[in-house]
């Protein structure tokens, strides 16, 4: 029988799990509805349902208002995908992203409390998608858009979040840059600099590398250089699609051109987030103590331990090396925090002070291994939730 390594914390023993373990674990899925109310008598069936529950639904067709008090869809997040990009297995469809889209209701029962539904739609087609969000609105009270390729996924979020009036995040792109500002200001923190002055290489210009740009660029630090599959993305490319386009015209101050080795000599910081490999030579280039963020799952753009012979910090999205950049640091807390000031929308401000909180939480516990918390730590949901909250009632979409 194979087995595979199971990511645990990043100080315990890794233990192998075995395929059997696996499978038992997701026979039947990972998520079942609960009662609040009981049905054990006449009564109780009497009110839970026919005739009480008439009473209910007319004063809900009287007030469309009292549908928050008296459902659950004010605190239900819908997680939606069509399966076009599931992380490490690509374009694999609705049916096989399904076990994915119930781990992360899962995770947002288990860390923040919230009831969630997966929902798959057996089409790429942008127009469909989003009607088929629009019309399931009164079912939900936010959506987390998932596993959504790029550029589709920019398209599709712009549209979802005009049509409606609740919070919608596309995870892959926002989660993934909250958590990778956390970390690169835990980071600078840690090293006595300011982010302000760091100059940063991306890897991957797919959603999460555009999102992560447009966090670091909403956060000060202005010198943010983004390589693609063809090399930097600059002004005087012609290959460009229309969200390259926009962020050639936002990025690269310095006009650099060519590879990723031109991108990276000198440069302080490398993000990867796409599934391509880095020389280990461009690693050497950076300059002095630099940062490495080499987040692609299963396999990083560089192996760890390659990438800490030349960089004083080294960060992956896996949980078997310290500093795990993981996006259940983010999501469940944002939406919560959305949730409970019932907030129209997700704004810059949110994501900024999400990021802040998240940090927060290690204190003194700040280390070069150790520059954001375990995805595991119960103090960050709460402490992101509070943050965002604060920062919708501030910007005035509470």
């Amino acid at each position: 029988m194979t087995t595979v390594t199971e990511p645990t914390s990043n100080t315990a023993n890794l233990s192998a799990i075995t395929d059997e373990e696996i499978f038992l674990g997701h026979v039947g899925g990972k998520l079942s509805v609960e009662l609040t109310s009981p049905l054990e008598t006449q009564r109780d069936l009497s009110i839970a349902y026919t005739p009480g529950v008439a009473q209910v639904s007319r004063v809900i067709a009287q007030d469309a208002a009292l549908a928050k008090k008296y459902t659950w869809t004010d605190r239900l997040v819908a997680v939606i995908s069509d399966g076009s990009a599931v992380l490490g297995l690509g374009d694999i469809g609705p049916r096989a992203s399904l076990p994915v889209m119930e781990g992360k209701a899962a995770l947002f029962k288990k860390f923040a409390g919230l009831n969630s539904i997966p929902i798959v739609l057996d089409t790429h087609d942008v127009d469909e998608i989003v009607d088929t969000i629009v019309r399931l609105r009164h079912s939900f009270g936010a959506v987390n858009l998932e596993d959504i390729s790029a550029p589709r996924c920019f398209e599709i979020e712009r549209r979802v979040i005009e049509a409606l009036d609740c919070p919608v995040m596309h995870d892959d792109q926002h989660g993934t840059a909250i958590v990778v500002l956390a970390a690169l200001n835990g980071a600078a923190k840690f090293q006595g600099r300011s982010t302000a002055g760091l100059k940063v290489v991306i890897s991957g210009a797919g959603a999460a590398g555009v999102a992560c740009a447009n966090i670091l660029l909403a956060a000060g630090t202005p010198d943010v250089v983004v390589l693609d599959s063809k090399g930097i993305v600059s002004a005087d490319r012609t290959d460009l699609n229309a969200v390259k386009t926009d962020l050639a015209s936002r990025t690269n101050p310095r006009g650099l051109s060519g590879s990723a080795a031109d991108a990276l000599a000198g440069a302080d910081v490398f993000l990867g987030v796409s599934a391509g490999q880095i020389e280990e030579t461009c690693i050497a280039s950076m300059a002095p103590e630099s940062i490495v963020f080499a987040l692609s799952n299963p396999d990083p753009e560089i192996h760890p331990e390659r990438a800490s012979l030349y960089a004083a910090i080294v960060a992956t999205g896996r949980s078997d090396f310290p500093n795990q950049i993981n996006n259940v640091l983010a999501f469940p807390g944002v939406f919560k925090g959305a949730l409970d000031a019932g907030a129209r929308r997700i704004t810059e401000g949110m994501k900024l002070a999400a990021a802040e909180a998240i940090l927060s939480v290690l204190g003194d516990e700040l280390a070069a291994d150790k520059i954001v918390p375990s995805p595991l730590d119960p103090r960050v949901a709460p402490a992101v939730a509070d943050a965002v909250a604060a920062a919708a009632r501030a910007e005035g979409v509470a």
